[in-house]
């Protein structure tokens, strides 16, 4: 992808793999606190978190979807609840260390299989 900005500082992170841990609220809003305290980075506000009801979309797609805003971007997670699957973005313009990323996320959602990233 070609760098149209290239004085902007940004870095992009995208984690997606299959849960076993039991998925709520809750624990998505806690991994979402988590995850930026564990990579320095700085919330200012409380994660939204959104879980269409029943009707509202195509089922196989029923889930969550959350953000939280930090003082240098977000981090955004998408859960697909009936293939338990997540994809998540990390999007800064302050520097994380992308592999602690990786394996914190593994770890939170007990991920026993393949996880996928890429930087971009």
């Amino acid at each position: 992808m070609k760098n149209l900005a290239p004085d902007i500082f940004r870095q992009r992170l995208l984690i997606e793999g299959f849960y076993v841990t039991d998925m709520s609220e809750e624990v998505l809003e806690k991994y979402l606190l988590s995850i930026a305290e564990h990579l320095n980075l700085r919330t200012y506000g409380k994660p939204i978190i959104f879980s269409p009801a029943s009707g509202m979309g195509r089922e196989e797609n029923a889930g969550y979807d959350a953000f939280v805003p930090l003082i240098d971007s977000g981090i955004s997670a998408y859960v697909w609840s009936s293939v338990q699957f997540f994809s998540i973005v990390i999007y800064t313009c302050k520097g994380f260390d992308e592999q602690a990323a990786i394996e914190f996320t593994r770890n939170y959602f007990a991920v026993s299989g393949e996880i996928a990233s890429t930087s971009f």
